[in-house]
């Protein structure tokens, strides 16, 4: 599989690609004006404990207070005198107008603030350092047990080097899927990297002012390339010279395997239209997916959770019924999975496949699309076909979908992705001329309308109009408005 990562620079975003066998499979935005937040460190304030909820609201200086659940605050769990784990309540942790740090894990979305934690982490390209944890884990993308019990015994072995010197600096770690096959060396390097940046966030919490960022993650170019798994890129292209050599510079010092593949793209063409990028996301904020197979998808986003319908459509193959099903559900596996990818869609999905009666076939449908999300830097987890023949799955969130960042709500069907019909806003129209004349004294009516509507009224239904017109005995005048919408109507009296 051939892999390669396109960057496209412009001093109010940037945008980063990833090409798998010439095919767009993901897509990071990030504006000058709305960078994302997770990983952020704020010098917080508690505005409100919520005792019922075990949660409290946090104030960090956003336009929305952030969300602080118990569970996410370091020290909530202790031992009890059993030896079981016991959470604190909420209450005996904090009170209203305290000042505390926390650590954004999740970007506001919708209409919810951000989700944060006081269990502060630092990323490197390895390992992410928990200071107030002791535990050491391996993320669970490494899948030869060999190589995991590897990394862990060499961090084990560090952290007790490092133990011996200062027991004060005793800290947890996880390491991150890009430590396959490294040494121990690039680990203590890291490890290094890592108590820097943990004493800078020291120093910074104490003398920070409320709402005040004490830490902030890597732009979204260098973050790309610091967090890449693997060997996999084969080449990495920036439009932007600027930025080419700044990458350049942080891969020979923390990814030196990555800098010789970095190169700077000269072309007049802009760099995402000749490889097809700008079409490709433009189709990914269509709700209908097509398949090669002559089927397609149908992608809903809600707030709640995103469905997925899979249609044969065209597509009727050449043998039997159950064989066409299989077939199509086999490719839609594929497509959801790089359409979740794409879309960076979140949260619950539930996914809608073609009815199939071999069980076999399910069981194969099933590990088609696991196997398809193992690709997925985001967590996923995928339960069994239900008695309905639904497969409910979640993918972690942790920002903003393609949609959200690119699109806003319709400012026409306000969000209902609909439209009332020609005829049943004229009926609207013909109910409140009804309504006013019955309850005032007027000589006349004007109706201010969209030019769609003035011509059902003057061309479709002229007569109904001259029919209106005798039942409320007062003639009535249309005004066709350009920037009227269809829904949008004034009824003026005179």
């Amino acid at each position: 599989m051939t892999e390669e990562l396109l960057i496209n620079v412009t001093p109010q975003e940037t945008r980063v690609a990833t090409v798998e066998n010439g095919m767009l499979t993901e897509v990071w935005i990030e504006r000058a004006q709305k960078i994302g937040l997770v990983g952020t460190v704020f010098k917080g304030t508690v505005k409100r404990v919520l005792p019922g909820m075990e949660a409290a609201f946090i104030d960090i200086g956003l336009e929305k207070a952030a969300f602080l659940h118990v569970s996410d605050i370091a020290g909530s769990v202790e031992t009890g005198e059993d030896g079981e784990k016991v959470t604190k309540t909420i209450a005996s942790m904090l009170r209203e107008g305290q000042k505390i740090a926390v650590q954004v894990i999740k970007d506001p979305l919708g209409t919810k603030g951000a989700r944060v934690t006081s269990n502060l982490t630092a990323p490197s390209r390895y390992l992410v350092m928990m200071p107030y944890e002791n535990s050491i884990g391996v993320s669970t993308k490494i899948e030869a047990e060999e190589e995991r019990e590897r990394l862990r015994e060499l961090v084990s072995e560090l952290c007790e080097m490092v133990n011996e010197i200062d027991k004060e600096e005793a800290c947890g770690y996880i390491v991150r899927t890009a430590a396959e096959g490294v040494d121990a060396e690039a680990l203590a390097a890291d490890m290094t990297y890592l108590k820097k940046v943990w004493a800078g966030i020291q120093n910074q919490i104490g003398s920070a002012k409320d709402g005040q960022v004490i830490f902030r993650d890597l732009p979204l170019v260098l973050r790309t390339l610091r967090d890449i798994r693997g060997s996999g890129i084969e080449r990495i292209r920036i439009d932007s010279r600027e930025t080419c050599k700044s990458s350049i510079e942080f891969c020979q010092e923390y990814v030196p395997a990555l800098a010789e593949r970095i190169e700077h793209y000269p072309g007049e063409r802009p760099i995402f239209d000749l490889h097809g990028i700008e079409d490709e996301i433009e189709r990914a904020l269509n709700k209908k997916v097509p398949l090669k197979s002559g089927g397609h998808l149908v992608i809903d986003q809600t707030e709640s959770m995103t469905t997925v319908d899979v249609n044969t459509g065209g597509f009727v193959g050449r043998h039997n019924l159950e064989e066409t099903i299989f077939k199509t559900n086999l490719e839609a596996a594929q497509a959801i999975a790089r359409q979740l990818r794409l879309r960076n869609l979140g949260g619950i999905v539930i996914i809608d496949f073609i009815d199939m009666q071999v069980v076999d076939h399910r069981r194969q449908v099933l590990r088609a699309l696991e196997k398809a999300l193992e690709k997925d830097h985001a967590k996923t987890q995928v339960s069994d076909v239900s008695a309905l023949g639904l497969v409910e799955m979640t993918r972690k969130r942790t920002r903003e979908s393609l949609e959200q960042v690119l699109c806003t709500e319709c400012g026409v069907c306000n969000g209902r992705g609909m439209t009332k019909t020609l005829e049943t806003v004229v009926f609207e129209i013909t109910r409140e001329i009804i309504r006013q004349v019955r309850q005032f004294d007027i000589e006349s009516v004007t109706v201010l309308a969209s030019t769609d509507i003035v011509e059902w009224f003057t061309e479709e239904r002229s007569d109904d109009l001259a029919l209106l017109e005798d039942f409320v005995d007062v003639p009535i005048r249309l005004q066709g408005e350009i920037m009227y919408t269809r829904e949008q109507y004034d009824v003026v009296l005179k």
